[in-house]
């Protein structure tokens, strides 16, 4: 989940679009509906590395309850930093390697600069990527020896024939290393997925790799086009507990519906099983 507050939090200057407030008190609402007690709050991009919507909202959800997913410039975060964000609830960074023509050596290179990040108790990597990045940079995940979380079901099957070829080396990969695949957002996969398949796939190859996120408040309303700063964007309309329903129904039983949703985030994000 992520959480917009820009009354009291504004907004980074540089940034792609401007997304209405989604607060801690609109989550938990959400969470009260839903009946869910537990939260991970990923930093948003409209923040860039400025974090502090993020820790004030772990604050006001406390440890029991909330952990986060910060954004930092791994070449200039002091340590000091690094344990204030600690000890507030953060449990790992997140980085963007959708390299957009920049070449793989750009993707490459935050890898590497996440490693002195990743040295921190019980942080994990979280990456925004398509299927084929991944698959070009799973050598470089897994020498990091730490957990990496892949979003958006790994960036869901590409409109290319090797696509079968990617998804078996990164069920190859989760078999034999700390690597997640987060069942989520299946709106923002390529049109025609079988989500559901996947879903079953990837539970397959690995039951104690795989996590479920709303990706609430669903950004993307503006459909991903003409995306301005000067103009507040709308969220998606989804229904989460239809997507969550859907979901689970792929799964084989109440076991495995509690492994997706209690055992594996509890395992990665330190929380009390």
């Amino acid at each position: 989940m992520h959480v917009f507050d820009p009354a009291r939090f504004p907004y980074a200057a540089q940034r792609a679009y401007t997304p209405a407030a989604a607060t801690v008190e609109d989550l938990q609402a959400l969470h009260a509906r839903m009946g869910m007690a537990r939260t991970v709050l990923v930093q948003p991009s409209v923040y860039g590395t400025d974090n502090s919507c993020l820790l004030a909202a772990l604050h006001q959800l406390g440890l029991g309850r909330a952990r986060g997913i910060a954004v930092v410039d791994p070449a200039t975060v002091s340590d000091l930093e690094l344990w204030d964000l600690h000890e507030a609830g953060v449990r790992g960074i997140r980085l963007n390697l959708h390299v957009q023509g920049r070449g793989m050596g750009a993707a490459k290179q935050q890898l590497a600069g996440a490693r002195r990040v990743l040295k921190m108790p019980g942080w994990s990597l979280q990456v925004h990527a398509c299927l084929d990045v991944v698959t070009c940079l799973l050598d470089d995940m897994q020498r990091l020896e730490k957990p990496v979380v892949l979003d958006h079901y790994a960036g869901g099957l590409a409109p290319e024939p090797d696509s079968d070829v990617a998804l078996g080396r990164l069920l190859a990969a989760m078999r034999n290393a700390p690597l997640y695949v987060k069942l989520s957002a299946p709106y923002r996969l390529w049109p025609g997925q079988p989500v559901q398949d996947l879903a079953r796939t990837f539970y397959g190859a690995g039951p104690d790799r795989v996590l479920w996120g709303s990706d609430w408040p669903h950004t993307g309303g503006s459909g991903g086009s003409g995306r301005t700063p000067g103009t507040l964007e709308p969220f998606r309309a989804v229904d989460n507990q239809e997507v969550l329903q859907t979901l689970l129904g792929c799964l084989p039983d109440a076991a495995a519906r509690h492994r997706l949703l209690v055992d594996n985030p509890a395992a990665l994000y330190g929380f009390d099983r």
